[in-house]
């Protein structure tokens, strides 16, 4: 019996902030996967190597994590004064679906380089030494980014010394500003707080009445207080993610936040829809022991923030979730501002499993609707490998 060949595609592995991801040129995907739906999807998922019953993703290149189980896809932009065209796809573990809801704010941190590197940024826009600021459309949710990336003797810089939780080693740092990050391309109508409330009152089966702050910025995330649900806010990944109850009670708050806020209309959708909405519960400082082994004090940070993804907690923090925690904590009377202490912070730092991280954002009330007008953090990038992934000829 006759077997289809391999078929090779150029293809750049690069890890961004504390992800990792395969990246893609869209001029060079085979040409049925150059445009959205069935072809592409069905690529990127056998590159990664799923759908996987296993869980380990070993015939593909993800890593078996929500972090590492990623792709993108970048081509010149169709936006006027826009560099790169960015386009991120999350691919489920063990079921055979991408999710395109949303962005991807650590992978956020290789886009400008990768750009650069690829030749997608105009040649005149980039200096020789100094640094290269790089205007990313973020398609899945029509935002601006700016990524700010170093550049030596017309290279991209990649070494540094800039230290980031959840990553080992150092490395150059990447300064993003993500513009009006209020996500209104996601059934929100442009709202800040969809239900128009600082806080609301959710009502989750098997759980009761949750005080919640749901809120589309970066990515639409449910902010929920720690003690509510029974933990504290300095929690690891294994104290939940070897908890099926557990997960599954978050898995049931994110479902009927979803609903609530607009983002679908049954809480059954929720499983085609697991990038978005994101599921984080807040605490005061406390001092806590980080994953790595490191002590984090109480002192050195603003509030503690745990946060899931792709039904796991996330062992650091996704940008995009940061940029929600930036912006709730900069509006009074949010809950994460409440545990951060009141008040209108410009920045806050705030403790994840991994250790601290420190965002800012820039938010302001007009005629009664909040908005924001940008969120700032760094993170890092390096490519770890680049040339072409094979998958089987017959994938789509």
């Amino acid at each position: 019996m006759a077997h289809a060949p391999q078929i090779k595609i150029p293809a750049t592995y690069i890890r961004g902030g504390t992800s990792k991801g395969v990246f893609f040129r869209l001029q060079d995907l085979p040409e049925p996967a150059r445009i959205p739906g069935a072809a592409r999807d069905a690529l990127l998922l056998r590159v990664i190597g799923s759908p996987d019953p296993y869980g380990k993703q070993i015939d593909g290149i993800g890593g078996a994590t929500s972090s590492t189980s990623k792709t993108v896809i970048l081509s010149k932009s169709s936006q006027p004064e826009h560099d790169v065209d960015y386009l991120f796809g999350q691919v489920s573990i063990d079921k055979a679906f991408v999710d395109w809801s949303g962005n991807c704010g650590n992978l956020s941190a290789a886009v400008g380089a990768f750009a650069i590197s690829a030749g997608l940024v105009d040649a005149g826009r980039i200096p020789h030494d100094g640094i290269a600021v790089v205007r990313v459309w973020q398609a899945n949710i029509g935002k601006t980014i700016v990524a700010h990336v170093p550049m030596t003797h017309g290279e991209v810089q990649e070494t540094g010394d800039f230290e980031l939780d959840g990553v080992t080693f150092p490395a150059a740092e990447v300064q993003l500003e993500f513009m009006d990050p209020a996500a209104d391309e996601d059934g929100a109508g442009g709202s800040m707080f969809p239900t128009g409330n600082l806080i609301d009152e959710l009502e989750v089966p098997g759980v009761g009445k949750l005080q919640v702050t749901m809120i589309n910025a970066g990515i639409p995330t449910i902010f929920v207080n720690a003690q509510d649900i029974g933990y504290t806010g300095q929690e690891l990944q294994e104290a939940i993610n070897s908890d099926p109850k557990a997960l599954a009670m978050f898995e049931t708050i994110r479902a009927h936040g979803a609903v609530r806020m607009g983002l679908i209309k049954q809480v059954e959708e929720a499983a085609n829809r697991q990038h978005t909405p994101k599921v984080a519960f807040v605490a005061k400082p406390a001092d806590y022991v980080s994953s790595s082994g490191k002590t984090v004090k109480a002192s050195d940070i603003d509030l503690l923030v745990r946060a899931l993804s792709m039904g796991k907690l996330h062992h650091a923090m996704m940008g995009t979730a940061a940029v929600a925690i930036g912006t709730a904590a900069a509006i009074s009377g949010t809950l994460v501002n409440l545990a951060a202490g009141g008040g209108a912070p410009a920045a806050v730092r705030f403790g994840h499993p991994s250790g601290t991280l420190r965002v800012g954002a820039q938010a302001e009330c007009i005629n009664g609707e909040w908005t924001v007008k940008k969120a700032i953090m760094s993170r890092s990038a390096r490519v770890l490998m680049e040339g072409w992934v094979r998958i089987p000829g017959d994938t789509f």
